[in-house]
């Protein structure tokens, strides 16, 4: 505002305008520094076009940081760690001082940020404005406390700047103080002289001389407008005062007349500068009007004064020493009031603006509530419309529903009357046909010859129940398990084995080829791989079994047990199971053999819940189900036991005694790996400690905490062979080359 007065009396005066302006902005990024950005847009940008220049200094970088919080100098640093910091904090300063360089952009006026190297602030910001010529530098004006001593750091810079740049100092978004160019200070001492000319020189010359000090009054009012501050300005006048009472006690009349003719033409200059500098107002003139009159009122106080003395000679040291006490006093009541005027008109300016802001606000918000006001009348809609899709689409899932129940039930009575024809007609042939036997009867004679009269380099396996030789009967690899004993319950036991590998199959089952009753032989398929027992315990320097193949025969095992206890029509409880009766084909294909034990029960709806209780426990220790040893009943969950107690040995390779506790206490403390074959390969952690904590339920003490073989075991084992399949489609095939067969039973 002070600038377009000045420009306008640059227009009075005959003057060329200003040419466009660049002003340079100082900031360091803090709080403070928006207001001195704000200032110098409200400032300048009346101007005309104008360039600003944001200076940012920076100290220098001496250091890099490390990550503990220490410093590095560069000189110990590499070059790239030194380039990349600096970058970083380059980065970092531009980021800071985008908000300034956003508030600027608003205004629409041209900004360039200058980032500046140095530890020396007012060094480098001097350096800066001699090199690029700025004629208007803004800084912070720095706090200053009651006691603080020393000059401040904006005093400092205003020293330092070269004289053709004017420097202004913003505290709180207000003009602190000013340091004016030389082109303002000789405006200044102009004034000084005309005043000093206008009171020597003689009457002729009074017309040039008015029109000098009014050229010179503007400027100088100016200056004393944007004088550093008020406080200042009354140790100014206080200090003029002191001046006059004690250097000046001699002064003339025609001095005073002089004095107060230059003050009426300054004050005239200044309402001419004030009133273009506050045009957008309306009513600066009424403030010009009264300043002016109350300089008019003391000048013919001071004519009166003089009119009713003797003569000018005649005024005393002490009216002159209270004439210009008072002079002085209306000149620092008139600063004031200017002050107070334009801090009032900036302060309406930025309500102004505030008004306008929130009105604007208002109107957006006003505009928002009534978009989402619309958005929820359709969403509501769109709820309604989503309610009716949805309470369409229940009823008809509720009608597919029930026509699935429907045809799943009729599908259900269907299978009933087909299983239950099938079984009219399975009695129907048995009925007219007869039982079929289906088993081969050797004769004596051929199974001595085949057995080189049961040679003991053909036997392969020796037990309770009798020995077992290798032989080939009619073309045919087998293997011949003959009875040593002819006691009661041993020919007992080989007639139920006969019955029941002679009525049943099952691809896990060993074959029975045939049999010479008389003589309580047994002749069997031919198995390569001998017993599990002898793979486990690596008998005879066999190879170990890959895990994948332990999986495998893991639920080989439960199907057939599954396959002997729902069989019909009755139930078969094995009560021997141990990995001593799996035998192992040359494929590794496992399958049950010595059933001589076996206990057939009731087939009913309950059979698998069915209990017999036999006279004493028969069958190896330590697969012996406990309930079964404690108190004689036989179940199926007997077999699940033994189970049990297999799939832990397939695991660890281990003997079954106190097996039970070592593997239980290894899952819980979580040392399982260490207690796994190493022989068996790299095993599959997650499936492993799967199927150990299986083979656990399945060897619980109590037979009600067993899981069902059928519907909870074999679909775990299942899925767990799938993976091992896979696992082993994708390992290298396995060659065993040892075969050695043993039918120890």
């Amino acid at each position: 505002m002070e600038e377009s007065g000045i420009i306008e009396a640059r227009g009075l005066l005959g003057l060329p305008p200003p040419p466009s302006l660049t002003v340079a902005i100082s900031i360091n990024g803090n709080r403070k520094s928006k207001y001195v950005v704000r200032w110098a847009l409200e400032k300048f940008i009346p101007e005309g076009k104008i360039m600003f220049k944001l200076l940012h200094i920076r100290p220098k970088i001496t250091t890099v940081p490390t990550p503990m919080g220490n410093s590095i100098p560069i000189s110990h640093v590499r070059d790239d760690v030194v380039a990349a910091y600096r970058e970083e904090v380059e980065w970092k300063a531009t980021e800071k001082l985008l908000p300034y360089k956003k508030m600027c952009a608003q205004k629409k006026v041209q900004v360039e940020i200058l980032q500046i190297e140095s530890d020396d602030v007012v060094y480098a910001i001097s350096r800066e404005v001699a090199k690029s010529t700025f004629n208007n530098l803004v800084i912070g004006a720095s706090s200053r406390g009651m006691f603080s001593r020393g000059q401040t750091l904006s005093s400092k810079i205003s020293e330092c700047i070269p004289k053709f740049c004017t420097v202004y100092a913003v505290s709180e978004g207000n003009l602190s103080s000013l340091r004016p160019s030389d082109s303002e200070t000789n405006g200044s001492i102009k004034d000084d002289s005309s005043e000093t000319s206008f009171s020597t020189n003689d009457s002729s010359n009074n017309s040039s001389s008015q029109a000098e000090s009014t050229d010179c009054g503007s400027v100088a009012s100016y200056a004393h407008f944007r004088s550093p501050s008020l406080p200042m300005q009354q140790f100014e006048a206080l200090s003029t005062i002191n001046q006059t009472f004690f250097h000046k006690k001699t002064n003339s009349c025609e001095t005073i007349h002089s004095r107060l003719s230059s003050l009426d033409i300054g004050e005239q200059e200044d309402g001419i500068s004030s009133s273009h500098s506050n045009s957008d107002i309306g009513h600066p003139r009424s403030r010009l009007s009264c300043c002016k009159s109350l300089v008019t009122d003391n000048q013919s106080w001071l004519s009166d004064q003089a009119s009713t003395s003797d003569g000018p000679s005649d005024f005393s040291s002490e009216s002159q020493i209270n004439v210009n006490f008072e002079l002085e006093k209306l000149r620092v009541e008139l600063r004031h009031f200017q002050g107070m005027y334009t801090n009032a008109q900036r302060e309406t300016v930025d309500t102004s603006r505030k008004v306008n802001d929130l009105q604007k606000c208002r109107l957006e918000e006003a505009s928002k509530l009534k978009e989402i006001n619309l958005k929820e009348v359709e969403a509501k809609e769109l709820a309604i419309q989503e309610k009716v899709k949805y309470e369409a689409a229940k009823k008809e899932v509720d009608y597919v529903k029930d026509c699935a129940e429907r045809e799943a039930a009729q599908k259900k009575a269907a299978e009933i009357m087909a299983l239950h024809e099938a079984s009219e007609k399975e009695k129907l042939e048995n009925a007219l046909v007869g039982p079929l036997q289906q088993y081969r009867k050797f004769e004596w004679e051929d199974i001595v010859s085949a057995t080189s009269s049961f040679s003991d380099n053909l036997r392969i396996g020796m037990g309770a129940y009798g020995a077992v030789y290798k032989c080939s009967l009619h073309h045919t690899t087998a293997a011949v398990k003959v009875l040593h004993s002819k006691e009661a319950h041993r020919k007992k036991q080989f007639q139920q084995e006969l019955e029941i590998l002679s009525s049943i199959r099952h691809p896990h089952l060993l074959i029975l080829l045939g049999a010479c009753p008389d003589h309580g032989c047994l002749v069997y398929e031919y198995m390569d791989n001998g017993s599990l027992e002898d793979r486990l315990l690596r008998k005879n320097n066999t190879p170990p079994i890959p895990w994948f193949e332990r999986f495998r025969i893991a639920w080989e095992i439960a199907s057939a047990i599954v396959f002997l206890h729902n069989s019909r029509p009755k139930s078969i409880i094995h009560r021997d199971l141990k990995p001593a009766n799996i035998l192992l084909d040359h494929n590794l294909v496992s399958k049950i053999g010595d059933v001589g034990l076996s206990k057939m029960l009731q087939s009913d709806s309950s059979a698998l819940s069915t209990m017999c209780k036999v006279t004493r426990p028969l069958g190896t220790l330590c697969y012996i189900d406990p309930e079964y040893q404690r108190s004689g009943l036989i179940s199926p969950k007997s077999d699940v036991y033994a189970f049990g107690i297999m799939i832990l040995q397939l695991l660890t390779a281990k003997p079954a005694i106190a097996l039970v506790h070592g593997v239980e206490m290894a899952v819980d403390d979580g040392r399982l790996p260490d207690m796994l074959d190493p022989e068996a390969g790299q095993w599959p952690i997650e499936e492993t400690k799967e199927l150990a904590v299986l083979g656990l339920k399945c060897a619980e003490l109590c037979g009600r905490d067993r899981p069902d073989l059928k519907d909870q075991v074999l679909p775990v084992l299942e899925r767990l062979k799938e993976f091992a399949d896979r696992a082993r489609d994708m390992a290298p095939h396995a060659n065993h080359p040892l075969r050695i067969t043993s039918y120890a039973q």
